[in-house]
């Protein structure tokens, strides 16, 4: 069976092998076994079910949430020879009646379908007459009110498979998966004697960094200036966020887009378009968008506030680098973050109407458990690869070598006295108060309440005097992701001891950390050296590429990806057979646009123009 598959993969999508997992998945298809496939953004989910879907006889359907994603994949499909369709409701009564005749003619042998489209009548009819060989129920995490982005429509799959006259294989592909969420997934599906994989979590073209900048967008606008040919997204937690920053990056000469719920259907679609075609290369948004988006060469996701989970957050993070080149994932820290997503956690369970006061709690709790896990995450001072990879239950090195705590050169300081004079003032209040009390005591900050209060007359008031408040707040969430104290959750945190506290404060052990350098001013990331290619050919065929995605009106990675471009311009195939050997060159693109992009290669290798200042002058 795999010979067969990896000729439908040589012939349509170009690549000579299988990535990690495809493999695997793609046989236990073609065997007739259900699947449940974890694996992470950009590893080859899609390629996992189209694959099969060509080698096997009947309609292969596939169930995904967003009309956006369904455009895109069809799209692709389409460009690389195979006949695929959309039932969604962005098609007028007389598309849906043309695609509905096609797909009874068996014109298309992959369908995508929303789930709320499943259960209409015209649809069911026509599943009930079709012979479906597969159903691939992708982005499967919306199945579980444990994950991320519950979708209650997604419940229904599995009633919608009892309607059919004959069972077909039915696979799932999510990219983030707990243990709670993949259980949900295996219950909810009904899956049968299903083939489990998980791939691996780890991109490592993905830089994982966290920063503190005093100016969030002045990080931005200094890193979006560094890097003007990369294409990113920007992640706020609010609309206003969104709506200010865009803005902002406008009215400083940066070409920024905005997507968020509160915005009109027609301008997400417009906003979203121009993203894809690259007419402009920033999107600021909100985690409305993204789910789906296979635009390959966005090279940066910077989150402004941080996400309520992880789970969120590798999965808007993962969108970076789909093409395999290096990209920076970048998580811009502040203690008000914290207290942002605390507040949209509670307005979101306030909003409620179907919940119970009692499932409210348990829901506040879960979710209170998750954001501290992403704080967590926030404030290390370890190797950030392997907090991830650990928190998905996968094995990792102490040190990955490409994330900001791996590459600080600083060492760990002892702060065991410092530590130890913050308990203490966690002590003499009574285990009242939150963080910023215990940092304004610390620092011996005049206010009103520490003077009301008579705070100023405590033994540790003023005790940390030489040190900035964002560097006692570091030892203070250090403190508490090593254990020694611990957060009450409530209307508001409060700090209390656990039963490491005493510990460190009799002497018994003693505490390291990396302490943020005083007045350091946080820059973006130096440019990374990728791999050498002709920067000239590599522009030239960009541009080639980008008359040819606007002839037919695609996005330009639709033609052909950046890692694909990179490929030829260091093979330099001279003919078709050569071009034939190109990772990512397909029998429907190299009929398509080989002989175009040979011609343009075979032009510059015999005119190379002439060297001024090092570079290639046409």
């Amino acid at each position: 069976m795999i010979p067969q598959a990896l000729s439908v993969l040589q012939r349509y999508y170009g690549y000579s092998q299988f990535r990690q997992g495809q493999e695997e998945v793609i046989e236990s298809i073609l065997g007739g076994r259900d699947v449940l496939a974890i694996m992470p953004t950009g590893a080859g989910k899609s390629i996992c079910y189209q694959v099969p879907a060509i080698a096997m006889k009947g309609i292969t359907l596939v169930v995904s949430p967003l009309i956006s994603l369904m455009k895109d994949q069809v799209t692709a499909l389409n460009q690389a020879g195979i006949r695929a369709a959309y039932f969604n409701s962005s098609l007028t009564p007389r598309q849906m009646s043309a695609a509905m005749y096609n797909a009874k003619q068996g014109i298309y042998k992959i369908i995508y379908v929303a789930p709320e489209r499943l259960f209409t009548e015209v649809f069911l009819d026509f599943a009930r007459h079709t012979p479906i060989s597969l159903l691939a129920v992708d982005e499967a995490h919306c199945i579980s009110q444990w994950g991320h982005d519950f979708r209650p429509s997604y419940t229904q799959i599995f009633e919608f498979v009892q309607q059919l006259p004959k069972r077909p294989v039915v696979a799932a592909f999510t990219a983030t998966a707990t243990r709670q969420v993949k259980e949900d997934i295996l219950l909810q599906l009904q899956l049968q004697d299903p083939y489990c994989v998980t791939t691996g979590f780890d991109r490592k073209n993905l830089y994982f960094a966290v920063e503190r900048p005093r100016d969030k967008t002045d990080y931005i606008l200094q890193y979006v200036r560094r890097y003007p040919e990369k294409s990113g997204i920007i992640y706020c937690s609010t609309r206003k966020s969104v709506d200010e920053l865009c803005e902002e990056l406008n009215a400083r000469g940066i070409s920024a887009l905005r997507y968020h719920a509160g915005l009109s259907d027609q301008e997400r679609l417009q906003n979203q378009e121009a993203f894809l075609f690259d007419r402009s290369r920033v999107m600021v948004a909100t985690n409305a968008f993204g789910m789906g988006i296979d635009k390959s060469n966005v090279s940066f996701v910077i989150h402004y506030h941080i996400p309520m989970n992880l789970e969120q957050y590798y999965q808007e993070a993962g969108r970076a680098g789909r093409d395999g080149a290096p990209a920076d994932c970048i998580l811009l820290y502040s203690g008000a973050d914290v207290r942002l997503c605390r507040f949209l956690i509670d307005r979101g369970l306030e909003d409620s109407e179907t919940l119970t006061e009692t499932q409210k709690e348990r829901l506040r709790r879960r979710e209170y458990e998750k954001l501290k896990q992403m704080t967590f995450y926030a404030t290390l001072n370890t190797c950030l690869r392997q907090f991830l990879l650990r928190y998905f239950g996968e094995k990792a090195p102490d040190q990955c070598q490409n994330c900001s705590n791996c590459q600080d050169n600083s060492s760990l300081v002892d702060v065991t006295e410092s530590a130890k004079s913050l308990l203490g003032i966690v002590a003499q209040t009574g285990q009242r108060f939150g963080a910023g009390m215990v940092v304004d005591i610390a620092v011996g900050a005049k206010t009103a309440r520490i003077s009301q209060m008579h705070f100023d007359h405590l033994p540790g008031y003023g005790s940390l005097a030489g040190m900035e408040k964002r560097q006692v707040r570091a030892m203070i969430d250090h403190l508490v992701n090593q254990g020694y104290l611990s957060v009450l959750e409530g209307e508001y945190p409060i700090l209390k001891f656990t039963s490491s506290s005493g510990e460190l404060r009799n002497g018994e052990t003693s505490l390291h950390m990396k302490v943020f350098a005083s007045k350091k001013k946080v820059s973006p990331p130096a440019p990374k050296i990728e791999a050498e290619v002709d920067p000239v050919l590599l522009e030239k065929l960009k541009k080639l590429r980008k008359q040819q995605a606007d002839r037919m009106g695609v996005p330009a990675y639709v033609v052909f990806t950046d890692a694909t471009l990179r490929d030829m311009c260091a093979k330099r195939p001279a003919n078709l057979e050569e071009m034939r050997e190109i990772s990512g060159v397909g029998a429907s693109k190299l009929e398509r646009f080989g002989e175009i992009f040979v011609t343009a290669i075979r032009d510059y290798i015999g005119q190379p123009g002439e060297e001024k200042n090092g570079s290639i002058a046409f």
